[in-house]
């Protein structure tokens, strides 16, 4: 994208029925429009910089938006950056093209919205449990422990190793037990890549977003049972990000 960014920024789409908050703001504080075809809108604001866009500030407030939308009405986002020329090119290019496929996407969002579950391991119980699982990880912990680090190379590596691997089983297994404590909920899941080796858990839920409660209440029992041993996040509601991210027609 060029660094003089001027046109329409566009949002995501939503039921044509939808009206912007009074004075709500996006992107560098453009006020936020709504741009309507047929049954389908996209909610846009106008974007004068002379600032290339990606800024953390930017990705914020692209963000809140959206996941405000959500909570209120079902939100298709499309990927964050997305410039056109002007409204009419928003509301022929995207929106008069793609209706049908907006509109049949929407009405399967309606009433859900997603949440993201993370877990991460607390170190020292995690390698506790490897260690007393592993009887080869223990006898070379054994090994190293107050030696020398280029005395007990060769065993450090080995170690690590081990480790890596049974946290990846340990990752496994313990997204195994999320997918499945959702499943009574109906929901569709997304597991994303763990981000940091301690990941114990990363995975987006679209759910109804009446059974948020319900939701919670599990995780909370779930946090209960891996009480010292993971420490669980629960984030949203948002956008359903995981699920039906959408392009704007490149210009």
């Amino acid at each position: 994208m060029a660094a003089n960014v001027t046109g329409v920024y566009v949002y995501g789409i939503v039921p044509a029925d939808v009206e912007p908050e009074p004075h709500a703001t996006g992107v560098r504080d453009g006020e936020v429009a709504v741009v309507r075809h047929g049954q389908v809108a996209a909610l846009v604001s106008p974007l004068e910089s002379d600032r290339q866009l990606g800024t953390p500030g930017d990705l914020t407030a692209h963000e809140d938006l959206l996941d405000g939308s959500a909570v209120v009405a079902p939100v298709l986002p499309l990927r964050f950056g997305a410039v056109m020329t002007d409204t009419e090119a928003v509301e022929n290019e995207l929106l008069g093209a793609n209706e049908e496929e907006f509109r049949a996407a929407l009405e399967e969002l309606e009433g859900r919205v997603q949440f993201v579950i993370r877990g991460r391991y607390v170190e020292d119980t995690i390698l506790r449990e490897l260690l007393d699982e592993n009887a080869e990880a223990a006898r070379l912990g054994d090994e190293i422990r107050g030696k020398p680090a280029d005395a007990t190379r060769d065993a450090r590596i080995a170690l690590g190793e081990m480790i890596n691997q049974a946290i990846e089983a340990k990752r496994a297994e313990d997204t195994r037990k999320v997918i499945s404590e959702l499943e009574k909920f109906d929901a569709l899941t997304n597991q994303r890549e763990p981000s940091d080796e301690e990941d114990a858990v990363h995975v987006a839920v679209l759910v109804e977003a009446a059974r948020q409660k319900e939701l919670e209440d599990s995780l909370r029992q779930l946090m209960a049972d891996w009480d010292g041993r993971v420490e669980l996040t629960l984030l949203g509601p948002m956008a359903a990000y995981d699920f039906v991210m959408k392009r704007a027609p490149q210009e």
